[in-house]
């Protein structure tokens, strides 16, 4: 078994967490995981991705050309991620924000209204973990929801305790959205 994603948004959108948890997640279970950041020249505003393999056999490169899934959470990064999914795979793109039309026929598209779930849970800060809670879902033979939760629980916790219970309800609302578009 062999996942890949990248995520793709603004910095500060929480791309590179929602990387960092896949991937701790999967460390946990006793999976192996690459997590391979890439920032561009921008600190916030400017774009961001991040890569995430998770095997439970030996990862060879983190590098992915054509991704399994991507996660695009604005436009500059739909039209530049939407064309790299592999054939077959999975575009899971934040509806809140990206206004434009998905121009591929090959893959398949999951619209999530990140922000509105994440403002349910909260504080629109956390899209990021209400698309992490769709990855799960997706995901649902390798995680359970409370894996996900607790690796997240396990990387901001002591940090931000504040944001543990709105971000646990962020990933919630996207497992459950998740489980009900697909």
């Amino acid at each position: 078994m062999t996942r890949n994603v990248v995520a793709a948004g603004f910095g500060g959108q929480g791309v590179m967490l929602l990387g960092q948890i896949l991937a701790l997640a999967a460390t946990q279970k006793q999976l192996n995981a690459t997590w391979l950041p890439s920032y561009g020249p921008e600190q916030r505003g400017g774009t961001a991705n991040c890569t995430v393999v998770v095997s439970d056999e030996e990862i060879g490169s983190p590098v992915v050309d054509k991704p399994m899934y991507v996660v695009i959470m604005n436009n500059p990064s739909m039209e530049k991620f939407e064309k790299m999914v592999e054939p077959n795979g999975t575009v899971i793109l934040n509806s809140t924000l990206i206004t434009l039309e998905p121009k591929r026929t090959d893959v398949n598209y999951l619209k999530v209204p990140a922000n509105e779930l994440a403002e349910q849970a909260g504080s629109q800060r956390s899209a990021n973990m209400v698309m992490l809670g769709v990855i799960g879902w997706l995901w649902k033979d390798i995680f359970t929801l409370e894996e996900l939760e607790q690796a997240m629980v396990e990387k901001v916790g002591d940090k931000r305790p504040q944001l543990v219970e709105t971000n646990k309800k962020a990933i919630e609302l996207g497992y459950e959205f998740a489980k009900n578009l697909v």
